[in-house]
């Protein structure tokens, strides 16, 4: 019985990974149903831009209010889901804080996960005010009608949840170190948690064990379920991003590649020594000729359809299209969600 918290653990920790490893390959199988392109060009200039605009964020402080938001949850879920490895760590082998042996380093890491915890707690109520309360005219678009629009607000319910419970295990963690209850040493620094775990006065000493213990649980769960719960969500661009960055076009903006039979067409329009009304030549019946745009999610590389799945379904490209600025229905974003719902509706045959 001494071993059964740490084997449920195992368990549960293999079901989670599990089945996102199951929704990966599912993922890189939809991706590669589109066309080939080459992407391997320019290495160093891919990997300043999976730097700067993935990791560094650049693109999106160029907005000063939402970028910073938007920053701040960023680094927030990197960051501290670091405590996660410590959770996974304790989980397996049954210790308490494991990563405490880092000393005075520990204590300061600690520290910066409440803060970024209070952080993300006030940018993504700040989100759900935009989206909910002022109501920003580019979330209320008709496509956005019904589960994405539920999709925006539950991911920002569960992080809010995710840091609560976080806030709450180290409260209660906090409240026992005090008092003095093994295994519950002084380590760690807990600039807000301190705060809330005056709730806890009064309580008998196993009601708050319950309380930390419980909220430990919720929040591995809690990190196994979000997870997975990106493969159904705007929010895979979490983890897509950084491919996505990558294999991005590194071409000047408004350069296009060349389609050989449009200028095929053109050259032989220009050309003042071909016949027009001459007979075509004769070309091979099993040669399937080259089809022009695109009729279904194959006829798109596999880089189109990585950006369909990364698409955060902010809007900004269509609040940017002349055609939708003059009340047509074109609407990119909806072509983005469309690809990629066409995509999975493929996936599945």
């Amino acid at each position: 019985m001494q071993y059964l918290p740490n084997i449920i653990f195992l368990i549960t920790l293999f079901i989670g990974i599990g089945y996102f490893a199951v929704h990966v390959k599912k993922l890189r199988r939809n991706i590669l149903l589109g066309r080939n392109v080459d992407r391997s060009d320019n290495p160093s200039q891919r990997f300043k831009n999976l730097v700067f605009i993935a990791f560094g964020q650049t693109k999106m402080i160029k907005r000063p209010i939402s970028g910073l938001l938007h920053l701040i949850v960023y680094l927030g879920f990197i960051i501290i889901n670091i405590e996660v490895l410590e959770i996974i760590f304790d989980g397996i082998t049954g210790t308490h804080r494991a990563f405490s042996v880092l000393g005075g380093f520990y204590d300061f890491l600690i520290a910066s996960f409440e803060i970024l915890a209070l952080l993300v707690i006030v940018s993504v109520t700040i989100f759900w005010l935009r989206r909910n309360i002022i109501k920003v005219r580019r979330f209320l678009n008709r496509e956005l009608k019904g589960w994405p629009y539920q999709d925006a607000n539950l991911i920002l319910y569960i992080e809010v949840v995710l840091m609560v419970l976080f806030l709450t295990m180290n409260a209660a963690d906090f409240h026992l170190q005090q008092a003095g209850v093994a295994p519950y040493s002084q380590v760690g620094y807990f600039p807000i948690s301190q705060y809330i775990s005056t709730l806890f006065s009064g309580m008998e000493t196993g009601t708050v064990v319950l309380i930390e213990r419980t909220a430990w649980w919720l929040h591995i769960v809690g990190i196994l379920f979000f997870l997975n719960y990106l493969y159904f969500s705007k929010h895979l661009h979490i983890l897509l991003a950084f491919p996505n960055t990558y294999f991005g076009r590194i071409a000047k903006q408004g350069k296009f590649p060349n389609n050989p039979t449009v200028t095929g067409e053109v050259k032989m329009m220009m050309d003042p020594n071909i016949d027009p009304f001459a007979t075509p030549p004769e070309t091979d019946a099993n040669v399937v000729p080259e089809k022009f745009g695109a009729s279904d999610v194959m006829d798109l590389n596999w880089v189109q359809l990585l950006n369909a799945y990364t698409c955060t379904e902010c809007g900004r490209c269509t609040d940017e299209c002349p055609a939708s600025k003059t009340g047509k229905k074109l609407s990119p974003r909806k072509i983005m969600m469309d690809t990629r719902d066409r995509l999975e509706e493929v996936g599945k045959n």
